[in-house]
């Protein structure tokens, strides 16, 4: 491999244009995160950790998985995790004691990452959460210490004497501290890309290509078609956030006029509830590409929540599933709650088969991820004393993958036993984290 020691780019260099600054992918001609107190001094591509989040649960009788590996078999709610299995581990019987106390959404979410006890009456108190750990740890390697990402507007509200503020977040930057949630695709994006946000009007690749251009002619052949794959996946998003809005089938009631009576507002956030989580979806896929940042929560939804789906057919053949919100929809255990619930898994697996076909190196960008997947309740019913964990990457190599992990009848079956490992395998050493001081065994 030919190795282009006169470079004067290295992997913290990044491509710069007016206003803009884009972090590069992943390139094995260049001396990558070279900063001299990095943890990735061997050109070793690091470990990604992402959170997504989806409300209230789970059809009671089909989240399950058996078997092992490319024999895995799967309840009909991770149906599109099949071409996945082999890197992906089914987590069964895990709780998180604190969310036993309340018994409703608000204080089974606020502290899912974090295991810590809510504060009632309205008071905002939590505790930290595993993705900020990491976060901090990572401050200084990467533009953005962490995304946190969503798909529905917080929640100000009481209810059953918590705060609506704990459904609506479950990453939090201190005790009282949730951290902000972006739900706009254009301003993640440009939070990833864009030095001077007001300069929207101008494409990210056009104000860098110069520098890309002059980068190119350095790198070898391999790392040229890797650097063309990225950029065109870069102008892809932009083109899909132009596009944001403009649909015509509009979530839920529609309005009496066909085509809005005023010009549509900049930096919107996109109609369709698909579309919207598609976007997002792609934008996490992109921070991890470009190094941008290294962990991301993404909430699908908020617990107790209002979204509608339009987009998904009825089971009755009539129209959409926008005859119910979410949260009363997972009180029905029906057919439409599933087509729901597969709808939610298909984000992941539209992550998982991005990140895998991306290479670094001798892996993939998913085998160099940790994508947890859960909710902050079994099902519609607020059961709790067990929740529902898939994880999907292999950590950078650190986890055996294609198995069925059953804690429930394990004395350690913490969640927060869990993000200890898991933050072990990002460089974050802790004695203890929640309510937890032992690591989970086998992960």
């Amino acid at each position: 491999m030919k190795k282009f020691e006169s470079n004067h780019y290295s992997r913290r260099t990044i491509l710069r244009g007016l206003g803009v600054s884009m972090a590069l992918p992943w390139l094995e001609s260049m001396p990558a995160w070279s900063l001299e107190n990095s943890p990735e001094r061997n050109n070793t591509p690091p470990v990604r950790f992402a959170c997504l989040f989806a409300g209230n649960g789970f059809h009671s009788q089909e989240w399950w998985a058996k078997g092992e590996g490319a024999k895995m078999e799967l309840g009909q709610v991770l149906e599109s995790l099949r071409p996945h299995r082999e890197k992906m581990n089914f987590i069964r019987g895990l709780y998180n004691a604190e969310a036993l106390i309340g018994g409703i959404h608000s204080c089974q979410t606020g502290n899912l990452l974090s295991g810590a006890h809510l504060a009632p009456g309205g008071e905002i108190r939590s505790g930290i959460s595993c993705d900020q750990v990491i976060a901090h740890r990572n401050r200084g390697y990467t533009k953005v210490p962490s995304l946190v990402l969503g798909c529905e507007p917080p929640i100000a509200a009481i209810h059953k004497n918590y705060s609506m503020v704990y459904s609506s977040h479950i990453s939090w930057s201190s005790p009282t501290t949730p951290t902000p949630l972006e739900v706009f695709p254009a301003l993640a994006f440009d939070r990833l890309f864009r030095e001077d946000v007001g300069r929207a009007d101008q494409s990210v690749l056009d104000a860098v290509l110069d520098d890309a251009r002059s980068l190119r002619n350095r790198v070898s052949t391999t790392d040229q078609r890797r650097l063309d794959e990225y950029l065109s996946s870069v102008r892809e998003v932009e083109t899909q956030i132009q596009q944001a809005g403009k649909s015509r089938r509009l979530q839920g009631w529609r309005p009496t006029l066909e085509k809005p009576n005023m010009p549509r507002p900049v930096d919107g956030m996109p109609q369709d509830i698909d579309q919207h989580m598609r976007l997002m979806c792609d934008i996490l896929v992109l921070a991890f590409q470009t190094d941008t940042t290294r962990v991301c929560t993404l909430k699908l939804n908020n617990d107790h929540s209002s979204l509608r789906f339009p987009n998904l057919k009825a089971s009755s053949g009539r129209g959409g599933i926008d005859y119910m919100i979410h949260h009363l929809l997972s009180h029905n255990n029906n057919a439409d709650w599933l087509r729901v619930n597969q709808f939610f898994t298909e984000q992941l697996a539209y992550i998982a088969g991005r990140l895998d076909r991306i290479q670094e190196g001798e892996r993939t960008l998913l085998d160099n991820s940790m994508i947890l997947f859960c909710s902050s309740m079994m099902t519609g019913g607020h059961n709790n004393n067990q929740l529902p964990v898939v994880l999907v990457g292999k950590g950078g190599g650190q986890i055996r993958t294609g198995r069925v992990l059953d804690y429930l009848n394990n004395p350690n079956r913490k969640m927060c036993s869990l993000y200890l490992s898991l933050m072990e395998k990002t460089g974050v050493q802790l004695d203890s984290f929640g309510d937890s001081k032992e690591k989970l065994g086998d992960i």
